[in-house]
């Protein structure tokens, strides 16, 4: 009988889940609401810019750098879905409306265990980085043919994983 009990009372903590899947949620709605306020924001100012013939020093880069920054933020926000899709099926219970979009060949959501979760997540995460960088390396001003070099080499490199990451996430 207090086997019993204690079973019980072990198995109903992986309710303790749902407080990160919701406050994961709560999160994404917070880095889609921010970043659609950046975008909103850059567009804001190109339509002041151009409305008062401006040609500010920087602008391009400005415009390219508020865009990237909110791709940025809704890829995070997109890290923050899986994560909380995948902790609530692995922990609480299929989503039953998920089901149905399976059968329409939509698994993006579908996460059966710990390693599917880590996979999505990582390659969110790894496409966060990359955005991330190319954000850094657009405001970045160069002085000499060295530093265009290791640009470019950075950027060879960057491109080498993102191949090598596409070529593991196929087998």
């Amino acid at each position: 009988m207090i086997e019993t009990i204690f079973e019980k009372g072990l198995w109903s903590t992986r309710f303790m889940v749902l407080l990160s899947v919701v406050f994961g949620l709560v999160g994404a709605v917070a880095l889609f609401i921010v970043a659609s306020v950046d975008v909103y924001n850059t567009a804001a100012m190109v339509i002041t810019t151009y409305s008062q013939h401006l040609h500010p020093e920087h602008f391009h880069e400005d415009v390219v750098g508020g865009i990237i920054g909110a791709v940025d933020l809704y890829l995070i926000g997109v890290v923050m879905i899986l994560f909380s899709f995948g902790l609530y099926e692995l922990f609480i219970s299929d989503i039953d409306i998920a089901k149905d979009d399976e059968e329409r060949e939509n698994k993006i959501l579908s996460i059966h265990s710990l390693d599917q979760l880590k996979d999505k997540i990582s390659k969110v995460i790894v496409m966060v980085l990359v955005v991330s960088f190319f954000q850094k390396v657009g405001h970045t001003e160069y002085d000499g043919a060295l530093e265009m070099l290791y640009f470019s080499l950075s950027i060879t490199a960057v491109a080498v994983g993102l191949f090598f990451l596409g070529k593991v996430g196929k087998h």
